[in-house]
């Protein structure tokens, strides 16, 4: 198709966690704003804009060898994200396939920096900071300070829409779910983590922008919202209010058309019995636990700058199954910590076998730039952190494989992702997007050839696979475009609103 002179296509490419997803919708809603084409493939794009992530060396290796495929294409590159604002210049250095190189800084005046690549002029790739270091110690005194935040962003007055919500977003993927941040930054200082120092210090949303948010998100079908952030535990606490998730939960779980809201990203030792209360009971908000562990044993723990234990960690997963007995929980755990004896790869061992977790993530060790951990004495060869590595999933993929199996005959509500000529997928309330497994839904009821992607249904477990699930359909609980006072809505779910009838 021939090309006007004015036409500039960008192709945004994102690598990494949820938190980026939202980052690289705020830049699209930006360009696009902006005049700017959003395209899917390298291919057809003028500049190919890579939101890139910086957390492990994986990671960082799959940023890397994706900014030199998009090379490949022909149009102009662009690293964003946390690997090009954790190294900035030197990762220019050593990568000239990339045009440029943009900090976070860059990211509200985005269009005129694509544009002056496109135009062919080369950009100075900024400078690292601690960007712990650009607001206040003081949580509370930080609402005050601009610093560039990504994904906090709100389209200035004058600039929105007529109508609709001011929210500077622009959706990369359909699907009736997304994430929705809820704030950035860490305060913390776990010592094998440099999150902090290029996330910067935390920093919540304010519960206003963040229900607006949701409210657009559900304008465009989205059915369920994932809350990310680097600790979502500790939101609220640099507005004044450390129990601002509490009332917030509610108020996101009524937003019309929003049918189930998700915490990730909670911390342990900041998550209070009044929140566990509130994710465990309020209609709406699924009883799941997304918990950063990271080990079990008391001494890595307090090696790694964090608190628990074996037994405190029980209690805490006690309480919430006291409220919520089929509550989902998943968390992460590193093997291979610098001092780890064997004593403290089996305490993990029996923690693990305790706690009947649903979805588990193991890390093997490995040195970061600039963390407390990359300095410490009692490093563990590389071929035995291989070998706890091995055996600490294998361990944990046998559990997760168990606790599956307890769900059978268990009574489920599964939102649709994607709908077959005789089957559909979607996922229980206890499995998070892309991370902790689906469901299968069979049979030969009617309703599941009538069945939509965004619907949420009620289905009984009749097998596992891992921790994929197969279940047969009951009834429709919500169903998209259909006023739910209509409807069964089951046990524990949201009430028909006022005057509906329900």
């Amino acid at each position: 198709m021939p090309r006007n002179a004015g036409d500039r296509r960008v192709a945004l490419v994102t690598l990494g966690c949820a938190r980026n997803e939202v980052d690289s919708e705020e830049l699209a809603g930006r360009l696009a704003g902006d005049g700017w084409e959003l395209v899917d493939a390298a291919d057809d794009a003028d500049v190919v804009l890579v939101n890139t992530c910086g957390f492990v060396e994986q990671a960082k290796k799959d940023s890397v060898d994706t900014l030199l495929t998009a090379s490949d294409s022909g149009a102009k590159v662009v690293a964003a994200g946390c690997m090009a604002e954790r190294y900035g210049a030197e990762l220019a250095t050593a990568l000239p396939e990339a045009d440029a190189v943009l900090g976070f800084d860059d990211y509200a005046q985005i269009s005129d920096r694509l544009n002056r690549v496109l135009a062919g002029e080369e950009l100075s790739a900024h400078t690292p900071v601690d960007r712990r270091t650009l607001l206040p110690i003081t949580p509370v005194e930080r609402s005050s300070h601009a610093v560039a935040i990504p994904g906090h962003a709100d389209l200035p007055e004058g600039v929105s829409p007529a109508s609709g919500p001011r929210v500077l977003r622009r959706r990369l993927e359909g699907g009736p779910v997304a994430p929705l941040k809820l704030a950035s930054g860490c305060d913390r200082r776990c010592a094998f983590c440099a999150i902090p120092s290029f996330r910067g210090a935390f920093v919540s949303r304010r519960p206003t922008e963040i229900l607006e948010e949701a409210r657009w998100l559900a304008s465009q079908g989205v059915r369920e919202v994932v809350l990310v952030s680097e600790n979502s535990s500790s939101y609220g606490k640099d507005l004044g209010d450390p129990r601002l998730l509490e009332t917030l939960l509610p108020e996101l779980a009524a937003v019309p058309g929003i049918v189930r809201v998700r915490v990730s990203y909670l911390q342990p030792a900041e998550t209070r019995p009044s929140l566990i209360k509130v994710i465990a009971t309020t209609p709406g908000v699924v009883p799941y636990f997304d918990l950063s562990f990271q080990h079990s044993s008391e001494p890595v723990l307090r090696r790694m700058r964090r608190f628990g234990s074996t037994e405190r960690f029980l209690e805490l997963l006690a309480a919430a199954r006291e409220l919520a007995p089929e509550a989902g929980v998943r968390s992460n755990f590193i093997v291979g910590f610098p001092g780890e004896t064997k004593a403290d790869v089996a305490e993990l061992a029996r923690f693990l076998t305790e706690a009947r977790l649903d979805a588990v993530g193991v890390f093997g060790y490995s040195d970061e730039d600039g963390t407390e951990a990359a300095t410490l004495p009692g490093k563990i060869r590389r071929d035995t952190i291989d070998r706890r590595y091995d055996r600490i999933s294998r361990l944990a993929e046998e559990l997760t494989a168990q606790r599956a199996e307890e769900r059978h005959g268990q009574v489920v509500e599964v939102l649709v992702e994607s709908v077959d000529s005789d089957s559909a997928e979607g996922r229980a309330e206890h499995q998070a997007p892309e991370v902790d497994g689906s469901v299968t839904l069979r049979g030969d009821c009617p309703v599941l050839g009538r069945l939509a992607v965004g619907d949420l249904v009620r289905a009984r477990v009749t097998g596992s696979l891992g921790v994929d699930l197969d279940a047969e359909v009951l009834g429709v609980v919500d169903r998209v475009g259909v006023d739910p006072a209509v409807l069964d809505r089951g046990p524990n779910r949201v009430p028909a609103p006022a005057g509906s009838g329900g």
